[in-house]
């Protein structure tokens, strides 16, 4: 074989290996892109989905009977099965108030707050949507859709509430599922009992939402937007509540922004 034979067919074969190379980097980052971004997202909005159909569904559906076991039972068993399936790939937050948490907790990076706050909305829609579609219209506008009211229109009160409710819950999300010292695989059936206390504790107050995807997507559907505000204030402020008690005191050596 002549040189120039030699000479064509390694340029030949190195030309293959390139395009091979380049290949397995566009597989790569496609797959990159698509765990690290797509995958968790979509986990949020199917989960979220999910999260508020049953919630909405069970409060719709105890009109004949009005209290808070059937709607707490609900919303909770929902939650901790949702965290089970999904928190490995999103971390299961299905909230905006936990989704800020965790984010400044150091449990997510900034660059996906936006993006799960955006899933998370969309699925309070659908799942709201959900609920309209297989619910009787009326017994669905007997129950506004399962939107919160605010029985008292104290409104002071139930914004208090719901702060302190969602500083119980996202307290258990961050200890339980972020903080290295104290995580445990408990994590979701936790969080799961939280809401299920929090509602016996707090619905006769403000609803006990705590979630403000669980209250915007019912105000969408259904158009009650009385006193809206308060389940995004309320649950925000209780993230912040939580926020600077992990970092300032109960965080591990990692979370804590004090005494290292």
């Amino acid at each position: 074989m002549s040189q120039t034979e030699n000479k064509t067919e390694f340029s030949m074969t190195e030309m293959g290996e390139e395009t091979a190379e380049r290949n397995r980097s566009n597989t790569n980052k496609k797959l990159y892109i698509f765990e690290q971004y797509v995958q968790p997202c979509l986990a949020e909005l199917v989960g979220t989905s999910l999260f508020v159909f049953v919630g909405c569904a069970s409060v719709i559906g105890n009109n004949e009977v009005p209290g808070v076991l059937q709607p707490a039972v609900a919303h909770g068993l929902a939650l901790g099965v949702m965290i089970m399936i999904f928190g490995q790939i999103s971390g299961g937050h299905f909230n905006p108030a936990v989704s800020l948490c965790a984010y400044l907790c150091g449990g997510m990076e900034l660059r996906l707050l936006l993006p799960y706050v955006l899933a998370q909305m969309l699925g309070g829609m659908a799942g709201a949507g959900l609920a309209r579609a297989v619910c009787p219209p009326a017994v669905y506008d007997l129950a506004s859709g399962a939107a919160f009211k605010i029985e008292n229109n104290d409104l002071a009160l139930a914004t208090l509430a719901e702060l302190i409710m969602t500083t119980f819950l996202t307290m258990v999300v961050c200890m339980g599922a972020i903080n290295g010292k104290t995580s445990s695989p408990m994590a979701p059936i936790c969080i799961g009992l939280t809401v299920t206390a929090n509602i016996f504790a707090g619905g006769v107050l403000s609803g006990a939402c705590m979630n403000p995807v669980r209250a915007f997507g019912p105000a969408v559907v259904a158009g009650y937007w009385i006193h809206h505000w308060v389940f995004w204030v309320g649950p925000a402020c209780g993230a912040l509540v939580s926020v600077t008690l992990v970092r300032f005191f109960f965080g591990d050596q990692k979370t804590r922004i004090i005494l290292k």
